[in-house]
């Protein structure tokens, strides 16, 4: 039922039926309409101050979720951190001590990420702090651990050479023990017994008679064999890899030929007097990186530790060498 609406005409004191036109009708549809919204409207910003939709809710959830997750990934890289310290610190300490070799360098264990900012995709958001912080912390040690493969690496590398080097490196006297005279001079200044004057002896000098045996100090292969004008007379240079070279000086003999691979133990020469010398006898020189070395840090696999005591005592003294 349409309700009628009515106004008052003051002239004739009565009230009259008002006609609304279809135009006036839908004027005053919008006006209600328009207030119906505003009002609506006015509502929910109300409402949304102080109450989340369920989208908002949802999102909330998720995102306490994520933060969540972070946190306890954080403490599992905590862990990994300090698991990755631990076997840094056995790289360095125990298996590269064990070979004989450096550690890597704290420059490129720590060496960080240059350029771009790596990280400016993650910023401008909530919890931008914890997910770049999680993120360097994930890019360190992805680094870390491709610094450690590497290591590694040539950690077994090296494991697997060692049997080699232990075989190559001089190990024994030139020498056999029934077969040595004395041990007649160390390595060092000594007074040389041509000139007179006091130089550097690169070797040390093993009397024995003039035909006796000597033999290869370690794996190696024969890269000089005859005789040298520079005073070694007849000589042997033995080149065992790993940046190691003995030189056995003033032979009689020779048993080996340039390029012949030997083992250790195996005969090579004959003591002899030829080149620069004053008697029969040896002289035997280490070299590694073809640097001198002083040759009775080389006789551990044949000298007990009293021996070896005896060994630098003798060869410490200054007396005149032979060569």
């Amino acid at each position: 039922m349409v309700k009628s609406t009515y106004k008052f005409d003051p002239e004739r004191l009565s009230y009259e039926r008002v006609v609304l036109t279809k135009r006036d009708k839908f004027l005053r549809f919008l006006k209600q309409l328009g207030a119906i919204t505003v009002v609506a409207a006015v509502i929910l910003l109300i409402l949304s101050m102080f109450f989340d939709t369920p989208d908002e809710r949802q999102q909330k959830r998720e995102n306490k979720q994520l933060i969540t997750q972070y946190e306890i990934l954080n403490k599992k890289l905590k862990r990994m951190e300090l698991a990755m310290e631990q076997i840094k610190d056995r790289d360095d300490n125990i298996y590269r001590t064990i070979f004989g070799v450096d550690p890597v360098p704290s420059s490129i264990r720590e060496a960080g990420y240059g350029g771009v900012n790596r990280y400016r995709q993650l910023e401008g958001y909530s919890n931008s702090e914890l997910i770049i912080s999680t993120a360097k912390k994930l890019d360190h040690l992805i680094k870390q651990l491709n610094v450690q493969w590497k290591s590694y690496n040539e950690v077994i590398h090296l494991a697997e050479e060692k049997e080699t080097f232990l075989s190559s490196i001089p190990a024994i006297s030139p020498i056999s023990d029934k077969d040595l005279t004395r041990f007649a001079s160390g390595f060092g200044y000594r007074i040389h017994p041509i000139y007179r004057t006091r130089k550097m002896h690169t070797g040390i000098d093993l009397t024995a008679p003039t035909g006796t045996p000597v033999y290869a100090t370690g794996d190696g292969k024969i890269i000089k064999a005859g005789y040298s004008p520079g005073g070694y007379g007849i000589r042997i240079i033995v080149d065992h890899g790993f940046g190691y070279k003995t030189l056995y000086g003033h032979l009689s003999k020779v048993y080996v030929k340039t390029g012949q691979k030997i083992k250790r133990g195996d005969l090579i020469g004959a003591v002899g007097s030829t080149g620069r010398s004053t008697a029969p006898h040896l002289h035997y020189e280490v070299r590694k990186n073809n640097i001198p070395q002083n040759p009775v840090n080389y006789y551990y696999n044949d000298l007990t530790p009293e021996q070896y005591e005896e060994v630098i005592a003798i060869s410490s003294r200054m007396n005149m060498s032979f060569d």
